[in-house]
């Protein structure tokens, strides 16, 4: 069996707090970035999670930028 290599990274998080009309008071958001730099873990508050590669967000950017013309 090869060398199992095993590393600590440290991977950076944004949170915010939802606070309108729409979400209850403990409701947040929640990025992470991948620790390869390559893409986004996304929670809302905690039942809800996705995964974007950088180049999917990118799309997704513009995709919605043109919706809202």
């Amino acid at each position: 069996m090869s060398k199992l290599e095993i590393y600590e990274t440290s991977r950076r998080a944004l949170n915010a707090d939802l606070n309108d009309a729409w979400h209850k008071e403990s409701d947040f958001i929640e990025v992470t970035e991948w620790s390869n730099g390559e893409g986004y873990d996304v929670t809302i508050s905690g039942n809800k999670s996705f995964s974007l590669h950088f180049t999917e967000w990118k799309v997704l950017k513009k995709l919605i930028k043109k919706l809202e013309e």
